[in-house]
């Protein structure tokens, strides 16, 4: 058994709860493990690497995300979300040019303080951990990339207004606190109350199976897996016809390749069109490859 599971994770659960519980399902001693987690409240694409998938991991582009994000004007929280310590901040009133104008300022490459619920690391301890201790403490700052923001509805009928924003952007965002940051500078003051992730690299919402469906499914995961080199597709590939020298490529021995190469990691493959290494090419155009990742041995 092996591939990626793309799990349309339901809000409530963490994305280590998911993980134990697609494990029940799976035969014992397959690897499995997830690319970047989603917080309880987030719902939406959780992509996961079943057995020989796991290898593959470090070479998966999963640099850009994209999220529906609810966001809560008139109030603020100590977790920048809805499920923290709320304040009413008593300012609901905005235009929404000046809303637009804002999302403006806060696209392309900006810099983000990362909040003080988060699992990054201080001196050994994890930012919530210190956090629920009632600690602050100075962090710095992050470069991140925002592709877009594009507002999708702007509710005033609510008690407090609402809008609905679409956020294309870069691993490591942290979409609470953009919506804060927003918040901040619209003088509304801002929570995020929603979030559901629409994709996630390759992997996408419209492709995602429920975790429920999957789960009442036990004896048909394999339908659900996609192949091991559904997410690899940046890379170059390559098919090695001669079965000695991709005998040698699995063993680990560099071999001359005729075909022009771009210089950098490829896709190896078997007369049968089976991936089975991830190699490198030592220079552009022909050359010599040399496998970096065999997939012919073990989970």
């Amino acid at each position: 058994m092996q591939g990626f599971l793309n799990v349309d994770k339901p809000r409530g659960m963490t994305s280590f709860d998911v993980v134990r519980k697609i494990k029940k399902i799976i035969p014992r001693g397959i690897k499995i493990g997830h690319l970047g987690t989603l917080d309880p409240m987030a719902g939406g694409v959780l992509p996961l690497a079943i057995g020989k998938a796991t290898r593959v991991i470090p070479y998966v582009e999963d640099e850009r995300k994209v999220y529906i994000a609810q966001f809560t004007l008139g109030a603020v929280s100590d977790t920048q979300d809805a499920w923290g310590r709320v304040d009413y901040t008593g300012k609901k009133d905005f235009r929404a040019e000046r809303l637009e104008g804002i999302l403006q300022e806060f696209t392309g490459r900006i810099k983000q303080i990362p909040p003080m619920y988060s699992a990054v690391h201080h001196q050994g301890k994890r930012l919530y951990e210190l956090a629920r201790e009632g600690i602050t403490v100075a962090r710095e700052e992050r470069e991140i990339v925002i592709h877009s923001l594009e507002i999708l509805e702007i509710n005033r009928d609510a008690e407090l207004p609402v809008i609905k924003i679409k956020v294309d952007c870069s691993r490591g965002t942290y979409v609470r606190t953009l919506g804060h940051d927003i918040g901040v500078k619209l003088g509304t003051g801002a929570l995020l109350s929603g979030l559901v992730r629409i994709c996630s690299g390759r992997f996408n919402i419209e492709q995602a199976s429920p975790l429920e469906k999957i789960l009442q499914d036990q004896t048909s995961i394999n339908h659900y897996l996609w192949p091991l080199d559904y997410p690899l597709t940046h890379l170059p590939a390559i098919q090695i016809d001669s079965r000695e020298d991709l005998q040698a490529i699995m063993n680990g021995q560099a071999v001359a390749i005729k075909a022009r190469l771009p210089q950098g990691l490829i896709r190896v493959y078997s007369p049968e069109n089976s991936l089975v290494a991830l190699a490198r090419s030592n220079h552009e155009g022909a050359g010599m490859i040399k496998a970096e990742r065999v997939f012919n041995k073990g989970a």
